[in-house]
């Protein structure tokens, strides 16, 4: 049946001269629904289905043939590394197909900007992968996810988009995977790069771009997760004024390959942490310094001497951008130089 559906899908896109786009649907606020209606702000994440989805926004059919598939149905709130390989194993496949021009993916916005990294660094194709998600649900006032998901489309048959990298398609932006970030817990302009800024706008879809990723990515990436089933356990541990290490000697006993400090400033560590961490290096752990501050370069040698305590510094990602990227950096290696390395690179 799904051959057949599959068929179906190319002789439409041969016979209307139309771009073939998957839409691959995880759930999130974009197809949550209220009960209480729409003013309703409780809503549950996922209830609605990616056939409905494209429902709800009949105008796509006119720029493109979409065949809808439903990955997963969560809060991204739940997202795990499962469903990550699952994701990036399907886009692979997808991509491999001589017709599809490009895949857009419905995310809740909470973990949005780490799967659009994580697919940053494992999708091995230049075609167009955009991520959309709402800050409102379906059935709210103002619903935002329908003119996301149109303007998401447009993004992925945009030609210009090929060889971009990731992206993240929000309230009429264009971000690129590993600069993008929310800001706002609830407002629907929530996603920022705050190092480098938006790439592009997309209006009423109508598509411009202004700048192109720089980092490694995707076609030129060197991590393969076809053949992985897990990847390695890294935890993120937040520094604060008088932090107890006691979240530290948790992270360090329950098996992490690697841990990241999600520092004050630039990453700093507090005293008893700095302790705690030099137990989890001399244990064979990875320590990565990062920030929590929002913004700004980690930079390796600061106030801890990298060079002597054995740490990492990770540029300017984000903690959990940072724990990606370490994750599958531990699936090629565990030597410091080339995750550092890495950090640089992607």
């Amino acid at each position: 049946m799904k051959k057949v559906l599959v068929l179906a899908a190319l002789l439409a896109s041969f016979a209307f001269g139309k771009p073939l786009v998957y839409v691959l649907a995880t759930g999130g606020t974009i197809a949550g629904s209220a009960a209480g209606g729409a003013t309703d702000t409780a809503y549950t994440s996922g209830a609605v289905t990616v056939d409905a989805l494209l429902k709800a926004v009949p105008q796509i059919n006119d720029i493109a043939v979409v065949k809808g598939e439903q990955v997963a149905n969560i809060g991204s709130q739940a997202m795990n590394n499962e469903i990550w390989l699952k994701l990036a194993k399907r886009v692979n496949e997808l991509l491999k197909q001589k017709d599809v021009a490009g895949i857009v993916i419905t995310h809740g916005t909470d973990t949005m900007e780490e799967t659009a990294y994580f697919l940053n660094l494992t999708v091995k194709s230049d075609k167009p992968v955009v991520l959309v998600g709402a800050m409102r649900s379906s059935t709210s006032m103002s619903a935002d996810g329908p003119l996301n998901l149109y303007n998401a489309v447009n993004v992925a048959i945009n030609k210009e988009s090929k060889g971009k990298g990731v992206l993240v398609a929000m309230n009429e932006e264009i971000h690129a995977a590993r600069e993008v970030q929310k800001t706002n817990t609830t407002g629907v302009a929530t996603f920022k790069s705050p190092n480098t800024g938006k790439i592009g706008s997309v209006f009423y879809g109508n598509v411009k771009y202004y700048l192109n990723p720089t980092r490694t990515h995707t076609k030129a990436s060197e991590f393969d997760v076809s053949k992985l089933n897990e990847l390695p356990k890294v935890e993120v541990v937040m520094g604060y004024a008088n932090v107890d290490r006691a979240m530290l000697d948790a992270a360090i006993s329950s098996g992490a390959k690697g841990i990241i400090n999600a520092g004050v400033g630039n990453g700093s560590l507090y005293p008893t942490a700095e302790e705690a961490f030099g137990k989890a290096i001399k244990n064979g752990i990875i320590v990565a310094r990062s920030s929590r501050v929002g913004s700004g370069e980690t930079t390796r040698g600061g106030e801890t001497d990298d060079d002597k305590f054995g740490s990492i510094a990770t540029d300017n990602l984000s903690p959990a951008k940072a724990r990606v990227l370490l994750m599958l950096g531990l699936t090629k290696t565990n030597d410091k130089a080339k995750l550092q390395e890495y950090f640089y690179k992607y």
